[in-house]
């Protein structure tokens, strides 16, 4: 798995039952196509997605994103830079979880200072910034990474509510 692997699957997640082709994702996540090719195999292989590789696997996928995400793919923050909000500072979870750090996607356009969390890919803030439903889904992954339990166990439910997830086995 790569990090771009997991912005793709988000975007899929997106468009629910939409139709939709590789070089669509690419232009909308600002990714190549190549690379999206790529990461739509690579989740296949993984369980992540079906075998024709276009239903999103939403079970499998919350499972690996509740339990594996945030040590497959670290976090640490950085600096104190201007950028764009995510994990508890931007929506949903700004307006459930009141704290006093900002976390930010550095961006020389962006409104907001706050310590530096580096994005799963260099296209996600231009993405995120064309897609609302896609940024708040970002938000909520960064919060896996970086918050605190209360922090994951929020963003966790709010994943399982806005994936569709339901109790039953099938995905």
């Amino acid at each position: 798995m790569r990090p771009q692997d997991v912005v793709v699957l988000l975007k899929i997640a997106t468009l629910k039952d939409q139709n939709w082709f590789g070089k669509d994702l690419a232009t909308a996540l600002f990714i190549s196509s190549s690379e999206v090719s790529e990461s739509l195999n690579r989740s296949a292989f993984a369980g992540l997605l079906d075998a024709d590789k276009r239903k999103l696997m939403k079970q499998t996928f919350l499972e690996f994103l509740e339990h594996g995400f945030k040590y497959v793919f670290p976090l640490k923050p950085g600096p104190i830079v201007r950028g764009m909000p995510t994990a508890h500072s931007a929506p949903p979870l700004n307006k459930l979880i009141q704290s006093q750090e900002i976390y930010v996607w550095p961006d020389a356009l962006g409104e907001h200072r706050g310590q530096a969390i580096e994005p799963l890919h260099p296209g996600v803030i231009k993405a995120a910034k064309l897609d609302s439903e896609l940024y708040e889904l970002l938000s909520l992954i960064d919060a896996l990474r970086i918050g605190r339990t209360r922090e994951q166990q929020i963003a966790m439910q709010e994943l399982k509510n806005r994936l569709g997830y339901s109790n039953e086995k099938k995905n």
